[in-house]
């Protein structure tokens, strides 16, 4: 049996060899077709143009959004709930740079995408010009930016691209109606629930309105307290998890749905804190409680994302499942 599969193998490999010598053949007598070389300098060309195209968009943006830039930086240094800003964009930059095992390279077909991209984005500034919806000037950027990618690589850059795209939003200050409609119900359920813990910790505390009576102290929970601050920044936080933890879809979904608990949590932790340091320290120490007590809940809203990680590994275990059949196939096969 042995002797006559060895013996047949060069039999049946003769005319396979015989085939292919046969096709190389046939194809090498085209030797007209070395101009051919010439269509490898046209990506590069094209490359060139595109390049060209998505400068010229980047600084024609530029030079137009420089006044609304200037605002936005000056929003971030007066209000303290937008002093985030100025880490959104190295921010963006960082997904770029912790993503690029994933970089598409450039691609063709962008020009259209990235024409009707910054049409996108010069509608928005008729708008905003038009009915003086001055958000819209700031939101504008963002489809501009994704006129220069789209312009640049295609369709397939700029899908790769899109998480840092959309996370500049967070720059932009909330438009003034979306924020007092945010930070009143804020400012109830943070009194609610910090007046709730405080009263279980023992503590002599009751709320009237969006001010917590405790003891001597009057604890007053104002618009600036209400919490919006720390939900844009947990959600910002939760966009980050999503962008850089390689998890299940569920899981980054268990993520996005825990932003709300997570930020009321972490604004309650706040005011409780501020109020319990308030008993121990002198009056002239009140300022600085407030303030360390903001500081330290982005990272207690980190740590609480790191926990719903944990616990959704932990619930969630993945075992290796063995297939006995093959198994004992490659045991027989291993057998002399």
């Amino acid at each position: 049996m042995t002797v006559t599969r060895k013996s047949r193998a060069p039999q049946r490999a003769q005319p396979h060899v015989g085939r292919q010598k046969a096709t190389s053949v046939a194809i090498a007598p085209s030797t007209p077709e070395q101009p051919k070389l010439r269509p490898a300098a046209l990506p590069a060309l094209e490359a060139q143009l595109r390049l060209i195209a998505a400068g010229g968009i980047f600084l024609l943006g530029l030079w137009s959004y420089w006044p609304i830039l200037s605002e936005l930086v000056d929003t971030w240094s007066v209000e303290p709930d937008y002093s985030h800003g100025f880490l959104v964009a190295p921010l963006a930059i960082y997904f770029l740079w912790a993503r690029r095992a994933s970089f598409p390279g450039l691609a063709r077909g962008g020009m259209l995408l990235g024409l009707a991209l910054l049409a996108v984005s010069c509608v928005l500034r008729y708008l905003s010009a038009r009915f003086y919806f001055s958000f819209l000037d700031a939101w504008s950027i963002l489809p501009w930016a994704a006129a220069i990618v789209a312009t640049l690589g295609g369709m397939r850059l700029l899908w790769w691209s899109l998480p840092s795209i959309l996370f500049l939003w967070f720059m932009v200050p909330l438009p003034f109606s979306a924020e007092g409609l945010l930070s009143h119900p804020l400012q109830r359920i943070a009194t609610k629930i910090s007046c709730f813990t405080l009263q279980l910790m023992g503590q002599p505390a009751f709320s009237e309105g969006n001010t917590i009576v405790l003891g001597s102290h009057h604890l007053e929970v104002a618009q600036a307290c209400s919490g919006l601050r720390l939900f844009m920044g947990v959600v910002a936080l939760a966009f980050a998890y999503v962008v850089l933890v390689r998890r299940a879809w569920w899981e980054r979904a268990a993520l996005l749905l825990a932003v709300v608990p997570i930020a009321l949590v972490a604004n309650s932790a706040r005011i409780v804190g501020t109020g319990l340091l308030l008993q121990v320290l002198p009056d002239e120490s009140h300022a600085l409680a407030h303030d360390f007590a903001g500081w330290v809940m982005i990272p207690l809203a980190a740590l609480m994302f790191w926990g719903v990680l944990w616990y959704l590994g932990r619930l969630f275990s993945e075992e290796e499942v063995m297939d006995m059949a093959s198994v004992v196939r490659e045991a027989e096969l291993s057998r002399p």
